[in-house]
């Protein structure tokens, strides 16, 4: 049987040496890498709002009275007459219904 060549096992196993040789990381990734993990924000505390019932009662009960309005002034609009304050009393509404989201929702 002949002897195996030298020659052979060392072009085997030269690729598998030079791919575990580690080569220097440039700094910017050694930099993102530490940084990748810092938390951006600090977490909210989870807090209950206060708010106050009066206000809140008073804007709802604004809300209503404007939201009743409203069918009488779009059959005007219908009639091919433009109430003067419709523009107005929609803002309004738009207006109280973000307000009272965002103090009733957390």
């Amino acid at each position: 049987m002949r002897p195996f060549p030298l020659w052979i096992c060392l072009v085997l196993l030269v690729p598998v040496f030079a791919s575990s040789q580690t080569h220097p990381r440039p700094p910017g990734i050694a930099t993102a890498d530490t940084l990748a993990n810092v938390p951006l924000e600090k977490p909210t505390e989870n807090r209950s709002k206060t708010f106050d019932v009066a206000q809140v009662k008073q804007e709802a009960d604004e809300l209503r009275k404007l939201a009743n309005a409203l069918p009488d002034q779009i059959q005007q609009v219908s009639n091919n007459q433009l109430p003067k304050d419709l523009s107005d009393n929609l803002k309004r509404i738009e207006k109280l219904a973000k307000h009272l989201r965002s103090e009733l929702t957390p």
